[in-house]
């Protein structure tokens, strides 16, 4: 026997290739007929197609067809090959799931080759039956029902409830299920069901899966298009990476990153570069405020809620120790740290101050520049403070928006708007919510005629809303910047940028006179109450302002006069 025969006596061992999961793709015929054939003719195998095409045993010896690799499939002695199902060629690529290296077909071995052919074919089927799941009904057939996707019924969910609710595994299926279906509603929703009943068991399941209360599941809900929101919500499951901010008052980057590089792997907080106030540990979300701001040299400006003082360095390392920066924060005990960093990283401008913000206008004024980083819901910080999830309620969010409307109203009025080089205003956020950020920069321009939206300066983040949930709001408001945790890899954030104009008269006095939202907390010495609409007696709350206004003298250090005591009539 040939030498050439004999090697082709025993069939190569079986490549380990993965056969699940991979669509059937029939084998080439035209290639391999002329091996078959003469591979069979050398073995006197007796069939006529292999008598018939001697002239191709030289093709089938080129290195192209020996070094074919994982894609060659050689039959080596199978005398029924002639017989086989016209079906598995039909002039297609080769399957890397099927192998003609078993050997010949007898008895034996029949029964198993047809059990592999069956389990090849039940397993195509179910691959075109996920497909067609994905997909959906695409004739508007009835059969489409069969791939919907059926919502649970109140007793289902009743039931759940009392069994301590399904399955975290169940409950993800089902949050897949409901974002499928509402991607495309009108092909794969059920007849008899709403897309709003397809809606609150989504935002059901959110609460469950990532355990928020339902009102802040369906209130972020609401700011995304379905898919969209399940990866916002996915991304406030993942921590943010961490960043530094090189202080350029004690050495450059340069030289900071070699230094951290020579020091290796060790705590970022507990170096000696640390300790010395060469860098300081910041969100990468907290630069974009100060970015908008552009504090420039020699300019008086206000940081209105300054606390730990990161925005409040950056300035005034931008501002290279020039000019002044009045870091407020109305925590007292929040100053500490705020101070114990203005030292650490030599901020020689920096002069910081415990006022209610509110109270700024009176205070101080005449600024160059205001940054108001407000108080907020953190929903934007969600990665960081998980309790976000299942503290904040509707209240939170009226009283914060309250808040917010009172202190931009102030930052305002606390801008030179004659100033030559500023006369501007950041408003930012670590939140998402309408609420406190669109809705407050609206309200702002409704109530200072003077004041308008300009470029924030920030080369990306998303276009603030300018219509939301029915409310229409200023078209300028696309002006504005949006960044989310999962588009922009940083804590979801807000930021405004306003220019203050100057005023006529008649509206200083009328803004001077007026009471934006409620009366007044904090009472300066000569400062009298309001009258509201609710019938308030002056005369019954006299000694209760009075007492208001010593302790208010007192933290001050001013004099307080004693108390005066009632005469009785004679």
């Amino acid at each position: 026997m040939g030498r050439r025969a004999k090697n082709k006596q025993t069939a190569p061992e079986p490549l380990p290739i993965p056969s699940e999961g991979r669509p059937k793709t029939p084998k080439r015929k035209a290639e391999d007929d002329g091996q078959q054939s003469s591979l069979k003719k050398i073995k006197s195998s007796g069939s006529s197609k292999g008598k018939e095409v001697p002239t191709n045993r030289k093709k089938d010896l080129t290195p192209e067809s020996l070094g074919r690799g994982d894609v060659q499939e050689l039959d080596l002695g199978s005398d029924s090959e002639p017989e086989a199902d016209p079906d598995d060629f039909d002039g297609g690529v080769d399957s890397d799931s099927e192998s003609d290296d078993e050997g010949p077909i007898t008895a034996t071995n029949m029964e198993a080759r047809s059990r592999k052919l069956d389990a090849q074919a039940a397993r195509d089927a179910q691959l075109d039956l996920g497909i067609n799941q994905r997909q959906g009904p695409t004739d508007g057939s009835d059969d489409g029902d069969l791939v919907t996707f059926d919502l649970p019924t109140a007793e289902e969910r009743e039931a759940e409830k009392k069994t301590g609710g399904a399955e975290l595994q169940e409950v993800q299926r089902r949050i897949q299920d409901c974002v499928r279906v509402l991607t495309d509603f009108k092909a794969l929703a059920a007849k008899s069901r709403s897309r709003s009943e397809y809606i609150e068991q989504l935002v059901s399941d959110i609460s469950t899966y990532y355990g928020y209360n339902e009102f802040l599941a369906e209130k972020l809900t609401q700011l995304f298009p379905i898919a969209e929101a399940i990866e916002f919500f996915e991304a406030n499951e993942i921590q943010r990476p961490v960043t530094i901010r090189t202080n350029t008052l004690r050495t450059r980057r340069r030289d900071l990153a070699q230094a951290l590089i020579n020091r290796g792997s060790v705590p970022i907080g507990a170096t000696p570069e640390y300790l010395a106030g060469h860098y300081m540990l910041q969100a990468a979300s907290s630069f974009l405020p100060v970015i908008a701001l552009a504090p420039q040299p020699s300019e008086r400006i206000l940081d209105m809620a300054s606390a730990p003082g990161g925005k409040t360095t950056y300035m005034s390392a931008l501002m290279q120790n020039t000019g002044i920066v009045f870091a407020n924060d109305a925590n007292k005990l929040r100053t500490k740290s705020l101070t114990a960093n203005v030292h650490r990283l030599g901020c020689k401008n920096v002069v910081v101050c415990s006022y209610d913000g509110r109270e700024f206008p009176k205070v101080m004024g005449g600024f160059d520049r205001v940054l108001l980083d407000a108080p907020c819901s953190g929903t934007g910080v969600i990665s960081k403070d998980a309790s976000v999830k299942v503290n904040k309620s509707a209240r939170d969010f009226t009283l914060l928006s309250h808040l917010q409307k009172q202190l931009i109203l102030c930052a305002i009025d606390s801008v030179d708007s004659s100033s030559k080089t500023g006369g501007y205003v950041v408003y930012s956020t670590c939140s998402v919510t309408v609420d406190e950020n669109e809705a407050v920069i609206d309200y702002a321009l409704r109530k200072r005629p003077n004041v308008k939206l300009v470029d924030t300066g920030l080369e990306f983040g998303r276009e603030g809303f300018s219509s939301y949930m029915g409310k229409t709001f200023s078209d300028k408001l696309s002006l504005t910047r949006r960044f989310y945790p999962h588009v922009h890899n940083m804590d979801g954030f807000y930021v405004a940028k306003l220019k203050v104009g100057r005023r006529a008269k008649n509206a200083v006095d009328s803004a001077s006179r007026e009471v934006d939202e409620g009366p007044v907390e904090v009472l300066q010495e000569g400062e009298t109450l309001p009258k509201d609409e609710s019938g308030f007696d002056e005369e019954a709350d006299k000694p209760f302002v009075e007492e208001a206004k010593r302790k208010r003298m007192k933290a001050k250090g001013l004099r307080v006069l004693p108390r005066k005591t009632a005469v009785a009539a004679s």
